[in-house]
């Protein structure tokens, strides 16, 4: 019987475990991590005859060796147990990388990039599901992919999101459509140089049968047509600024389709059908379109999925309007970047929240789109004192320590009507630490305490 050994005891891992044994192998898991969850863990997988090692790495140094070794996408490709591994003639896969060999005769939609994947890959799945396919999101959204690979009911498309680690670790994964939607540097702890970064994204692209490419980023606009000839491009800005002669592209209101030189462009969908606010979200549907009717998806069907397409919870979610004024949680915003992206995507003047756990980062873009956008701040968790002192040290005064969320939605709906505000936002630009487990948990409070009435 031939032996696996994954590495990671996530839902992606234990999805490879139940794949490989599903096959006949005998398999073990490891990681270096033991807490009640893994040991509950542990205990269930024995039960199918998968062995569980918390607490420390696999074995090399034995001469009963594994024929093969997977490896859970939060795993650092360069560990040196996987050096290792390799210098010993292992074969060492990532679990996206089984998952594709499982699933290979199935065409793929790839999507990567720094930000956006999510959106991305939610609406695309959303419109193939509309088109009547049988085509799970999975990856870093929805399932492990080998989750789908288990699935007695084989899927007719694969929509997934990739992350430069799952990129990095797939030797021979090629999607049917690639798509890149940005590229800013991130993980570079990881990856070391930017260089390094970019090549695993474009490793993705290179093995795509058609590639999608977000024209409007700046980093991928300007290798554009010298690097990517065959690729189509995206632009928001309209067809004087589309990269190349085919792509799709924002005209009068409405997402243009145009396939090469001697096509006529042709009107797809309005752009007002999607509900999600900002720029960057008209950039991710014309991405999604540019996929669907890449694969042959009729016009019906995406104008409506589009329609019905409520949004990825926590990124700008819509959650209510009260009196007029629109309730929105973007719990998702970590970090200043994604809040300031969030200030951006609404009308003002707004009422922000924001605080929870701070994160290392420059403050400042972010800082003066509160200036320009929001009539006033309400700070909540650890964060709302240095986030006061900063406030005060740029000359805005609108700002109340008000500790908890329960607070900050109600002082918003008055603040909301006394500044005729038509926006109350939840971008915590902060992690959730202090007062929550997750940011999930952080929108979640956030939603129901907006819908309870009044507000």
């Amino acid at each position: 019987m031939p032996e696996a050994c994954i590495i990671g005891l996530g839902k992606s891992g234990v999805a490879a475990a139940r794949l490989l044994k599903q096959e006949g192998w005998e398999v073990e898991i490891s990681d270096t991590n033991t807490s009640p969850t893994l040991l509950k863990q542990q205990q269930e997988l024995a039960a199918e005859k998968i062995t569980v090692n918390l607490g420390h790495s696999p074995n090399l140094d034995t001469n009963h060796l594994p024929q093969l070794i997977v490896v859970s996408p939060g795993v650092p490709w360069d560990i040196p147990i996987l050096a290792k591994a390799r210098s010993l003639g292992i074969e060492t896969i990532g679990e996206m990388e089984l998952a594709w060999r499982h699933l290979q005769n199935i065409p793929w939609v790839g999507i990567t990039g720094t930000n956006g994947k999510t959106t991305t890959t939610a609406l695309t799945a959303a419109i193939f599901q509309a088109a009547g396919f049988n085509a799970p999101a999975c990856g870093n959204i929805g399932y492990a992919a080998c989750e789908v690979a288990l699935a007695v009911e084989k899927p007719d498309w694969i929509i997934g999101e990739l992350s430069s680690y799952q990129i990095e670790s797939s030797v021979t994964l090629s999607p049917r459509i690639g798509i890149w939607t940005t590229f800013t540097p991130d993980h570079l702890a990881r990856h070391k140089t930017l260089e390094n970064y970019y090549n695993i994204k474009a490793k993705l692209l290179n093995n795509s049968q058609l590639k999608i490419f977000n024209g409007d980023d700046a980093y991928l606009s300007k290798i554009g047509l010298s690097q990517w000839q065959d690729a189509y491009w995206t632009t928001v800005k309209g067809k004087d600024f589309l990269i190349g002669e085919k792509g799709f592209y924002l005209e009068d209101g409405w997402v243009i389709e145009k396939l090469n030189s001697t096509s006529a462009p042709k009107q797809i969908v309005e752009v007002s059908a999607l509900r999600m606010v900002g720029e960057h979200n008209q950039q991710n549907l014309l991405m999604s379109v540019a996929a669907a009717r890449l694969a042959n998806i009729d016009i019906e069907a995406i104008s409506h999925a589009i329609r019905e397409f409520p949004g990825v919870p926590h990124r700008l979610e819509h959650i209510c309007t009260w009196e007029g004024i629109d309730f929105i949680n973007d719990s998702k915003a970590t970090n200043y970047d994604a809040a300031e992206v969030g200030l951006a995507s609404v009308k003002s003047p707004a009422i922000l929240i924001a605080g929870g756990e701070a994160k290392p980062g420059d403050d400042t873009g972010w800082l003066a789109k509160i200036q320009a956008k929001a009539a006033a701040v309400l700070l909540i968790g650890n964060a709302a004192p240095a986030f006061a002192q900063r406030l005060q040290e740029i000359g805005y005064h609108n700002y109340e320590i008000v500790e908890t969320m329960a607070n900050a939605v109600s002082k918003s709906a008055e603040l909301a009507k006394q500044h005729q505000a038509s926006v109350v936002l939840l971008s915590p630009a902060c992690a959730s630490f202090d007062q929550y487990p997750n940011f999930e948990v952080r929108g979640d409070d956030f939603r129901q305490l907006c819908l309870k009435t009044p507000i």
